[in-house]
């Protein structure tokens, strides 16, 4: 075992972490207005001035696992009108395609135990323009460009800081926060030397105002405290005393994490040095920091000047002054020798999970997709109930509230480090985007990728109905069923590691059991006539619909969707594998899997055979599974548009292996059973009963010629396939978009390859072309599934009208390949992830990569969110599923 592997088995390690948020402002918590309109009720601009009630945002931050104390970075380039504190963006109605965050920075490197971690922030030398980026985006529209912070021109002549922020730990409690800036100027006109203000800060979260448990008494407040020989004391919280030291002079500036009532609320009878008090001292010399040296917010102030093509350092060193204050005479003497260790270790721990086969920017790609995943780390506090009836001594909620968001969601309690999809753009959890995470978490921290799938499923989180958390925004909401998947991926991946014995079945019997109580909940609230077809609205997938898939419909009829049942099928056959597994160890569980067998089986036939017409999701002239509306009086209007929700029914797939079947007799007798007296649904799906490649058997809504006719589309550059993935909407619809007619209106539907002309869901998400990481992912699984039954006797034509024929593991390998070049650079030194912006070929640019929401269906630019390392973070699992599907 590495080192790193090693501090995995000790929780210490995990205390301390990078669980600040990137943004806090703008988010459902701290929104207390009537009508629920979070992006205005703290704005960017109120955050320096406004102490959050639920948690901390900053940049680079570092804390604990309560978020008690938190370490972060400001800077200031004397040109700016405020302190960089936190990372600026536009909110929903700012941008052109929903919020984005105007900022370059980059999650470089990171372990699971945190115990190094590596990011670059890159800072303008001008003004930032705040103001432009606003204007400009706020006059596009949606068939135009976004205004980017490069589009601004101010790193055109390399004029801006390169600013690492490391931090390497020496012990469980012992930080080193290094941050070391370049002046990239040196390629610029008549290059200068420049200045920088670095504020390291480090502050309390404001528990002590609001009290931070279910009592809701006021706290102790905390205390930082200069001492004498320079270093400041943090004391008066749970976590015990530290002590900060910080390398050479710097002037330590405090204030208090309050509200600044005056600017706020034009109450001046606030705090005398509030949180805003460090940016007003700084930028215009107010005496708004504490002469007395103490508070519960206190930054080193260091004025830099760096020459051109020159660099800096300065250091800090948090330490517990506990037993593991080891260093406090003399905190930097051993600095560098703990931080060459610490990069030691991380290049030995990734030594050892990257592919032995991978090329070098293969390792690049999936080291930076770790480090992403686990610098999105965030705490996360969230209790419902006293959010909707406000704090004792603040000002009451507008009664408005408790008819508002999240009113059913009383029991939601969340307090502690989730792995979020994007700590800027979706400072959040998504149910369906924390499954994807987990798989990836799992191949690196299995132990952390459990903990959190089960927390999901934890009765603070889990509705008493049944229902998981869809997001923050409105929790009530329908994401995709795929976490049985997730916890089926994840054990084997864990039995992949481990010794035969040894198999992590707590875990599986633990998720197993509340994921049933999700699974009759969705049969019980989602089956709207009790046919097994399943309509969950937009289901994650927005605005893929040709309308708004959650909308009520007119004259009481429903939309039957063809994903929706699908991922129920999915589903279905998830519980049922994992019953089988457990069944082998306590055969209470075989009837378990007979259930959900039985489920899969009434799902499928009544995707191919449904109500009196006789007509199912699968339309045979067109070879492609389509949603549909069943009209009042029973008639059906099929939606003959092609997109991923026709694509969607090969999710449902499971190989059993004939040894397995051989220990279950049961549970072959029930399928036995099916066959002779059901046959109208033995006769819908694949043939189970029929011996594949080593004796396997197939479970699957589709027959070899059905998986035939919708790979046909798939793998058709015209329409779902582009060069880097499978698109979401079929190309076909570009230049012919589709029509559809219902109660006398008419809807449209076009390809759009990247971001969304649509605002039916607002935001910037666009599900009308690009290619999305989770949905491929699971088709790649899928197909090679469906070879572990075939073998290489089943073949499909490649390309398209060529007439060659390709295996199912070729097809495949084929989409893997095209989702990994969108990362790689070719051979002209291009990502195509990063468009045709000349600057991302610059040297200080083209080696750190941005892993977004979506990617452009026609030339894999990225889109949407540029941190969502969350579910695109798949693709480091991809680059291990390309070599070892070559073993």
């Amino acid at each position: 075992m590495t080192s790193e592997q090693q501090r995995l088995d000790d929780p210490a390690w995990r205390q301390w972490g990078p669980y600040v948020s990137d943004r806090q402002w703008g988010t459902v918590r701290e929104d207390y207005s009537a009508n629920g309109d979070a992006w205005n009720f703290t704005t960017h601009d109120r955050a320096r001035s406004y102490a959050y009630r639920w948690g901390e945002d900053g940049i680079a931050g570092f804390c604990d696992d309560k978020q008690q104390m938190c370490l972060g970075l400001a800077l200031w380039n004397g040109c700016d009108p405020i302190l960089k504190e936190r990372y600026f963006g536009l909110t929903n109605n700012e941008g052109n395609h929903g919020e984005d965050v105007k900022e370059l920075y980059y999650y470089l490197d990171a372990t699971p135990s945190h115990a190094y971690q590596r990011m670059l922030y890159k800072y303008p030398q001008q003004a930032y323009p705040y103001e432009r980026l606003l204007a400009e985006n706020r006059q596009r529209t949606r068939l135009e460009p976004e205004f980017e912070l490069l589009d601004t021109g101010l790193f055109d002549d390399d004029r801006y800081f390169d600013v690492f922020i490391e931090y390497a730990k020496a012990g469980p409690r012992d930080i080193l926060m290094i941050v070391t800036v370049h002046n990239r100027a040196a390629r610029a006109q008549n290059p200068d030397p420049a200045v920088l203000h670095l504020l390291p800060t480090l502050w309390f979260r404001n528990t002590w105002h609001w009290g931070d448990d279910s009592d809701g008494v006021p706290r102790q407040r905390p205390a930082l405290v200069l001492q004498p020989d320079g270093t400041v004391i943090a004391e008066g919280s749970a976590l015990g005393q530290y002590v900060c030291h910080a390398e050479g002079k710097p002037t330590w500036l405090f204030c208090e994490n309050e509200t600044n009532t005056a600017r706020l609320y034009n109450n001046h009878q606030g705090p005398r040095y509030p949180k805003d008090g460090i940016n007003d001292h700084v930028l215009h010399g107010a005496d708004t920091v504490n002469p007395a040296s103490m508070g519960t917010k206190a930054a080193a102030h260091y004025t830099l000047t760096i020459d051109a093509g020159a660099s800096a350092t300065i250091r800090l060193r948090l330490t517990y002054a506990g037993t593991d204050g080891a260093g406090v005479d003399n905190p930097f003497a051993d600095a560098d020798a703990i931080l060459v260790q610490r990069r030691a270790d991380a290049d030995a721990f990734y030594a050892h999970t990257h592919p032995a086969r991978a090329t070098p920017d293969e390792k690049t790609v999936q080291r930076q997709a770790f480090a992403g995943m686990l610098w999105s780390k965030q705490f996360y506090y969230y209790d419902v109930s006293r959010w909707l009836a406000g704090d004792a001594n603040g000002p009451p909620p507008p009664p408005e509230r408790l008819h508002g968001r999240n009113r059913t969601w009383l029991q939601l309690i969340n307090a502690g480090v989730i792995s979020m999809p994007d700590k800027w753009e979706y400072p959040w959890y998504a149910a369906w985007d924390w499954a994807f995470h987990c798989v990836t978490l799992a191949a690196i921290d299995p132990g952390f990728a459990k903990q959190q799938l089960m927390l999901l499923t934890n009765e603070w989180y889990m509705h008493p109905n049944g229902q998981l958390p869809a997001y923050e925004w409105n929790f009530s909401d329908v994401n995709p069923p795929v976490h049985a998947w997730a916890a089926w991926r994840m054990y084997q991946m864990d039995c992949e590691c481990k010794p035969a014995g040894t198999e992590d079945l707590t875990f599986l019997r633990g998720v197993f059991h509340k994921l049933m109580l999700n699974f009759t909940w969705w049969v019980n609230r989602k089956d709207e006539s009790g046919n097994n077809i399943f309509e969950g609205g937009f289901l994650g997938l927005d605005n893929i619909g040709v309308f708004d898939r959650n909308a009520v419909l007119p004259n009481g009829s429903h939309l039957e969707q063809a994903d929706g049942t699908s991922w129920m099928a999915m589903y279905a056959l998830n519980m049922m594998r994992i019953a089988l597994e457990l069944a082998a160890h306590d055969d209470v569980y075989d009837e378990m899997a007979t259930k959900f067998f039985d489920h899969f089986l009434y799902i499928a036939g009544a995707m191919t055979s449904i109500g009196t017409a006789n007509m199912g999701l699968w339309d045979e002239e067109d070879g492609f599974f389509y949603d549909q509306i069943r009209m009042s009086d029973g008639g059906i209007k099929r939606m003959r548009v092609r997109t991923m929700v026709g694509l969607i029914p090969m999710f449902a797939v499971e190989v059993l292996d004939h040894t397995l079947l051989n220990s279950r007799p049961a549970f072959v007798n029930r399928m036995t059973w099916f066959q002779d007296h059901r046959p109208d649904l033995y006769n819908q799906v694949s043939r189970y009963t029929e011996a594949g490649m080593h004796e396997k058997r197939l479970l699957s809504l589709l027959r070899g010629f059905r998986l035939k006719a919708l790979l046909c589309r798939l793998l058709d550059e015209t329409e779902f396939l582009s060069p880097h993935g499978v698109r979401a909407v079929s190309k076909v619809y570009r230049d012919q978009p589709y029509v559809f007619q219902l109660d006398h209106t008419t809807f449209t539907l076009t390809y759009t390859p990247a971001e969304s002309d649509s605002g039916m869901f607002g935001g910037n998400s666009n599900w009308r072309g690009p290619v999305w990481m989770p949905v491929n992912y699971l088709l790649i699984e899928s197909i090679q599934r469906f070879y572990d039954y075939f073998g290489d006797g089943f073949t499909v034509e490649y390309p398209v009208g060529s007439g060659r024929q390709i295996t199912l593991k070729a097809v495949a390998a084929e989409l893997t390949n095209r989702l990994i070049s969108l990362f790689l650079a070719d051979e002209t030194g291009k990502r195509p992830v990063f468009g045709q912006h000349a600057k991302y070929q610059d040297p200080h640019f083209r080696d750190h990569i941005l892993f977004y929401e979506y990617f452009d269906g026609d030339t894999g630019r990225g889109v949407g969110a540029s941190h969502q390392t969350g579910w695109t973070s798949l693709i480091a699992e991809l680059i291990n599923r390309k070599y070892s599907s070559m073993a």
